[in-house]
C-alpha cells in the first residue's frame, strides 16, 4: 500500500530528471534497512526459540515466562510437567517456556 502512495506521487510530480527513481530507490533502502535489522533477527530468534521448545525432554531445567524455575518431569505434545519444589509440579504449556538453565546451573 506504502509502494503504492509512492508510485502515485512519484507519478503526479512533475519529472525532474531522476527525481521520481530516486524516491523509490530511498524507500527501497529504507525496507531493506528495516529487514536486515529488525524482521531478519526476530524471525532468527523465534525459530531458536521454536527448537528449543521441540527438543526439551525429562530432566531439563527451565524458566517460564512469569519467572519460574523449574525441571521437567514429563513432555507431551502442547504441555510439560515441571517440579517447582519439593512435591510441588505445575503442568505448563510448551510456549511459556522461554529459557533453559541447565548449563548455568551447574556452575
Amino acid at each position: 500500500m506504502l509502494i503504492n502512495i509512492f508510485l502515485l506521487q512519484a507519478a503526479k510530480a512533475p519529472q525532474q530528471g531522476n527525481g521520481g527513481l530516486m524516491t523509490i530507490l530511498m524507500f527501497a533502502a529504507i525496507i531493506l534497512v528495516m529487514y536486515l535489522f529488525m524482521i531478519r533477527p526476530q524471525r532468527k530468534q523465534q525459530k531458536e526459540l521454536n527448537e528449543f521448545r521441540n527438543s526439551l525432554k525429562k530432566g531439563d531445567k527451565v524458566v517460564t515466562v512469569g519467572g519460574i524455575y523449574g525441571e521437567i518431569v514429563e513432555v507431551n505434545e502442547k504441555t510439560a510437567l515441571i517440579k517447582v519444589d519439593g512435591d510441588v509440579k505445575l503442568r505448563v504449556d510448551k510456549q511459556g517456556l522461554v529459557k533453559d538453565y541447565s548449563e548455568t546451573a551447574q556452575k
